[in-house]
């Protein structure tokens, strides 16, 4: 896993990217972070990253089956997202769904015990050789 003093990072799925930047920038003290036009932004304010994902990205994409309905999850980065996968599945964790690749890098859905959705997430810049 990464270091746990990077950013927390909540994604929240939004039909318009701008107008949801522009709300976070101009009226709650966010900063742009990132920007992939109308696929996605990230803006932060203190500790927190808000990943702002449109229709076009790839976190926007129907969560798999048997996930509990709703789109917000916990967003955690890692540097290799191929070595944690095998390391969970070597723990015995199962995911929701096969590893999703879009603009911004790869990720994969697992759930905790009470059904909670969490995204691993590998930033496409970070991807080993």
């Amino acid at each position: 896993m990464s270091a746990p003093d990077r950013l927390a990072s909540v994604r929240y799925l939004v039909d318009d990217v701008q107008a949801a930047t522009d709300f976070y920038t101009t009226h709650l003290g966010f900063t742009l972070r990132t920007s992939a036009g109308s696929a996605f932004a990230d803006v932060v304010r203190g500790p927190l990253r808000l990943l702002l994902s449109g229709p076009a990205s790839s976190g926007a994409r129907a969560t798999p089956e048997p996930a509990v309905p709703g789109r917000n999850r916990i967003h955690l980065m890692v540097d290799d997202l191929d070595a944690e996968i095998d390391r969970l599945r070597a723990a015995g964790l199962a995911f929701s769904g096969d590893v999703v690749s879009g603009p911004g890098g790869r990720q994969i859905l697992l759930t905790d015990p009470a059904g909670n959705l969490v995204e691993l997430f590998q930033p496409a810049e970070s991807r080993p050789a």
